[in-house]
């Protein structure tokens, strides 16, 4: 997932710097409106708890028939991972990589790929987006 419309970020090196507004960045990327249209009409409230992502992963994933609709639904799923790690785990920030991509950067320096993440959930159920966050936050 690229996001050029976030501006130039480039450091001399090519690296990603920090994004100039961190909080409007979060903001913007935890909207994930499309996975949340899905959960509120299986009754599901996106909360950015962790105990929301247990509920996610218990869905009927009826988008997996719409080949259109799923790499978009990936992509939310994925960007409210990344939210809810933001908003629940110390020192997680997100960072916008210099290809435009956004990843969790944990206090440790790790990175996660939380996009890709998503995806994979959305297609196939495996791993479990509350498995995926319980594995990030014990690190």
């Amino acid at each position: 997932m690229n996001l050029p419309f976030l501006g130039h970020r480039h450091k001399k090196n090519g690296a990603a710097a920090v994004p100039a507004d961190p909080e409007g960045v979060a903001a913007l990327l935890s909207e994930c409106e499309l996975l949340r249209a899905q959960a509120d009409r299986a009754g599901v409230r996106l909360d950015d708890s962790p105990a929301s992502l247990e509920a996610l992963d218990q869905i009927v994933p009826r988008w997996r028939d719409d080949a259109e609709l799923l790499p978009w639904l990936g992509n939310d799923a994925g960007l409210y991972l990344g939210t809810v790690v933001v908003r629940t785990v110390p020192g997680a920030a997100w960072r916008i990589r210099a290809d435009g991509e956004p990843v969790v950067r944990l206090a440790s320096g790790r990175e996660v790929e939380v996009v890709g993440a998503g995806q994979e959930w959305a297609a196939s159920g495996a791993p479990e987006l509350s498995q995926l966050y319980g594995e990030i936050a014990e690190i």
